[in-house]
């Protein structure tokens, strides 16, 4: 650094109006693909051996022998609009004021909720502790005027950190003297994190496809949330890929003029596909992170609001008598089903036991937090509504409490749209119509459920099985499908 202090490096210098906006720049120029800065930033936080908060990508390009490997480091982007500190339940993800995104380790809950809506893929639950991690910017040696320990250690000087909003800063002059881009623009949310003279591919995650395994390392997926699932991956890799081709080749010597042709054909597309780039070195996969737990809370919270919809929408319009069994039936059913949905929703939690730490620590912009609001209210109003029929109060309070109820139990129906709307790293935020995809499997399951409670003829009973299994179908795909797609 010659003469210059660590703080005119950074770019926080006694400046007059104390505003500080840290970012990095990743001379892609430079990078040589050596891992120090993974190295480093693990020793330095102590990170457990199979989650990293920041690692090297590779990929290559080309055929043999004109053949160039590329290199990009990757991380969180210290977002200026970052969706994972909106969608966080308890505020344990942050932005402070000096721009870093930081976490607290004390108020995670593990909902898993800011590794969906992460654009960059950047944060991991610690198989550990069960909470959530990420680059934190160093924010300790900041703090004490010393640099990010990446930056320190990067031997040709490729990572370059500082104050962007100053423009004397180090970081602000690369900027201004180097054409930069970054991951993702069209996410919205302005990262913090700026390449020199990098590639579409390699920034694309779409440009390469996830092979089985990598240099270096053969845990092709399952780490964090579900490192216990590595094992079982192992076999995976790309050499299923040269036994097929050798295969052909054989075949194709001993086959009639018909199938050889077929065969050459098969041939040629795999000779156009190892042209294309090549991710040869990437982290793991983090996998499923959102399971049948998610996907089953979905249909078992649109039975008990479903079919509390559907009855009392029935009842002011005449269609049937709500007598005080069909009451007790449906108020029963709903409140089971409600109850399913909170164990489903604790259960999916990697620290279940401060899963009230959504109520008690509430971060008000979050879907998470305002859909535990509406469940409590909802559920509420079905209590309310036993009490009227258990202590044969007058049944008008039961068409008031409906009033209320009503709203409610649309609200617990589709709240989950919303909160998929949040997690902006995967398509569920790219789907306009997941709100109303949502309230029409609501009423379905509604319809389907009260079927069983007032109607007693079997073609009915099965034609309402069917509908549910559709349903439970169609959302699980909802949930799953999203997550397979890769993110870096």
């Amino acid at each position: 650094m010659g003469e210059q202090s660590t703080n005119e490096v950074l770019g926080v210098a006694q400046r007059s109006d104390d505003v500080v906006n840290f970012g990095f720049v990743i001379d892609n120029r430079k990078c040589i693909g050596c891992h120090a800065c993974t190295v480093a930033c693990k020793s330095e936080h102590d990170v457990p051996i199979g989650v990293n908060r920041t690692h090297v990508k590779y990929i290559e390009k080309g055929t043999y022998p004109d053949v160039t490997r590329e290199f990009s480091v990757h991380r969180c982007n210290h977002c200026e609009d970052s969706p994972c500190t909106t969608i966080c339940p308890t505020t344990a993800l942050f932005t402070r004021e000096d721009g870093i995104v930081d976490f607290d380790d004390d108020r995670c809950i593990g909902c898993k909720s800011c590794m969906q809506a992460c654009p960059y893929d950047a944060l991991y639950i610690d198989p550990n502790k069960g909470t959530a991690a990420k680059c934190n910017y160093c924010a300790h040696r900041i703090e004490n005027s010393y640099e990010p320990s990446c930056v320190v250690v990067c031997p040709v000087e490729a990572i370059i950190s500082g104050d962007l909003d100053d423009p004397n800063s180090s970081i602000s002059n690369y900027i201004s003297e180097h054409e930069v881009t970054v991951r993702k623009p069209e996410s919205g949310a302005k990262p913090n994190v700026f390449y020199v003279e990098t590639s579409e591919d390699i920034l694309d995650p779409h440009a390469t496809e996830r092979s089985g395994e990598y240099l270096w390392t053969d845990q092709a997926a399952g780490v964090g949330h579900f490192a216990k699932y590595a094992d079982s991956r192992l076999g995976a890799s790309d050499t299923n890929s040269m036994i097929v081709q050798l295969a052909l080749e054989k075949k194709a010597r001993a086959a009639n003029p018909r199938d050889r042709a077929i065969i050459r054909d098969v041939m040629e597309r795999l000779d156009e596909q190892a042209e294309r780039p090549k991710r040869s070195y990437d982290q793991p996969s983090k996998g499923i992170l959102w399971g049948w737990e998610v996907s089953a809370y979905i249909v078992t919270k649109a039975i008990a609001s479903g079919a509390y919809l559907v009855a009392m929408l029935a009842m002011f319009a005449g269609l049937i008598d709500m007598t005080d069994e069909l009451w007790w039936q449906l108020i029963i059913g709903s409140t089971i089903f409600l109850g399913i949905t909170g164990f489903l929703l604790i259960k999916d939690l990697d620290r279940p036991e401060r899963f009230i730490y959504v109520l008690l620590r509430p971060n008000w912009n979050s879907w998470l937090v305002k859909g535990a609001y509406i469940l409590g209210a909802f559920g509420a109003v079905l209590a309310c509504s036993g009490a009227v029929i258990f202590f044969d109060l007058d049944r008008n309070y039961l068409d008031y409490l409906a009033i209320a109820g009503i709203p409610l139990a649309t609200l617990t129906g589709i709240y989950t749209a919303w909160l998929f709307g949040q997690a902006s790293g995967r398509n569920w935020s790219k789907d306009p119509y997941l709100t109303l995809k949502m309230l029409i499997e609501m009423v379905i399951l509604g319809v389907s459920s009260l079927v069983f409670l007032i109607s007693s003829e079997l073609i009915y009973w099965a034609l309402a099985s069917v509908l549910i299994i559709l349903v439970c179908r169609h959302a699980h795909n909802t949930v799953i499908q999203p997550q397979l797609e890769t993110l870096h």
